[in-house]
């Protein structure tokens, strides 16, 4: 793949559309790559569960899990790792709201899925409203 600067390896996730040199590129040490892998609409399904799995920083980890968890691609295995995810993180007292919010949106998760996050540790009081306002717009299945 030709990857000398990290610049080649921010260009080859962001523009990329083979998805099996996408899949290569969900190993970068760079979470900027992953984050842009996230955001890339060839990344396949099967790279973006991959991704669910890393990590770096609270920041960086809350930022990927939302590109995870709001691309029409994701499917119910994508979603499934993020929500793994956020819950352990939110056990871990992080806050990845933002995630966890988009991830009352998809109808891929049941309610019941989504909502059992509000009652983590980390779950704030506003959390749980937000939450409990999203599911409640949702079009029932």
């Amino acid at each position: 793949m030709g990857m000398h600067t990290p610049a080649d390896w921010l260009e080859a996730a962001r523009a990329g559309t083979d998805g099996a040199a996408l899949h290569q590129l969900a190993r970068s040490p760079y979470v900027f790559v992953r984050q842009a892998l996230a955001a890339n609409p060839a990344t396949v399904p099967g790279t973006l569960l991959e991704l669910t799995g890393t990590r770096d920083s609270p920041w960086n980890d809350n930022k990927l899990l939302l590109l995870l968890a709001e691309p029409p691609r994701a499917d119910r295995a994508v979603l499934r790792g993020v929500l793994d995810a956020v819950a352990a993180m939110l056990a871990e007292g992080e806050r990845p709201y933002a995630a966890v919010l988009a991830l009352a949106d998809r109808p891929e998760l049941t309610a019941a899925e989504v909502r059992r996050l509000g009652s983590l540790q980390g779950a704030s009081a506003r959390l749980r409203n937000g939450l409990e306002r999203r599911l409640a717009f949702r079009t029932p299945p």
